[in-house]
């Protein structure tokens, strides 16, 4: 039996179109944002559902239905089972990629774990992973998987409780780790720590959001443009962006 987790709708519309089959489980979440430093899993659904109902307006039942009991589904896949993860490089897709690491990795028996990368064309922007996809494409993709093994399944665990106790050091220190499952990870750990705000100082990505406003361009579908381009590795989708961009407003750093 296979399983196939998708990073969000937009992959999973267009891998309903290939020839592959398999099971498909969704991961809607956006781990790179809200708090992420719970205890156990059932208060880590429930912290995250609060913090998405008063950040951005989601409905607690919504979120258990699609998000929460759709990744516990991976709790419950046979041990006989294989498990292909489909995530992209950036920080974004990463952070949720280390989490379902994290839950694969409580497993007694766990599955066999493959992880399938986006092809990126010679001249394409890396960052844009799997966006420039067709079916055929993604089936090109799913031929090339890498298989985990148990020492990469720990690593991603090991990187996903660094990244929850924002153990910047540790971090950075897994980040120089070898494994053929991972790629760029050491220019995605230097993103994550360069975000947090320290000594009075703005993290990197609200820094670059202020640097491009200050440079003329401040309707937002520009300004997430031009962010994107500087800084895909964090692999910000508009709604991350657009938070910074409030942010700053509010704060009276330029007009409406």
């Amino acid at each position: 039996m296979q399983f196939h987790v998708l990073n969000g709708d937009s992959l999973a519309a267009t891998f309903k179109e290939t020839n592959l089959s398999g099971e498909v489980i969704v991961c809607r979440e956006g781990l790179v944002n809200g708090p992420v430093a719970s205890q156990n899993l059932a208060q880590f659904w429930e912290e995250r559902a609060a913090y998405l109902a008063v950040t951005f307006g989601a409905k607690r039942e919504e979120y258990f239905l699609k998000v929460a009991k759709e990744l516990e589904k991976l709790i419950q896949v046979p041990a006989n089972a294989e498990v292909c993860l489909w995530f992209e490089d950036d920080l974004f897709c990463q952070a949720n990629l280390w989490f379902i690491l994290s839950l694969l990795a409580t497993r007694q028996q766990a599955p066999q774990v493959y992880r399938v990368f986006p092809i990126i064309k010679e001249g394409e922007d890396h960052w844009q992973g799997f966006g420039r996809s067709s079916a055929k494409r993604l089936e090109q993709a799913y031929q090339q998987k890498v298989p985990f093994a148990q020492e990469d399944v720990k690593l991603g665990n090991d990187l996903w409780r660094a990244y929850q106790q924002q153990e910047a050091r540790t971090l950075l220190e897994l980040s120089t780790s070898t494994s053929a499952c991972f790629h760029r990870l050491q220019e995605v750990c230097q993103a994550q720590v360069d975000r947090v705000s320290r000594d009075g100082h703005s993290g990197r990505p609200e820094r670059v959001v202020r640097e491009i406003l200050a440079s003329g361009i401040t309707h937002f579908p520009e300004v997430f443009k031009e962010f994107f381009k500087r800084e895909g590795v964090y692999g910000f989708g508009d709604v991350q962006v657009k938070h910074l961009y409030n942010g700053l407003r509010q704060a009276g750093e330029f007009g409406n």
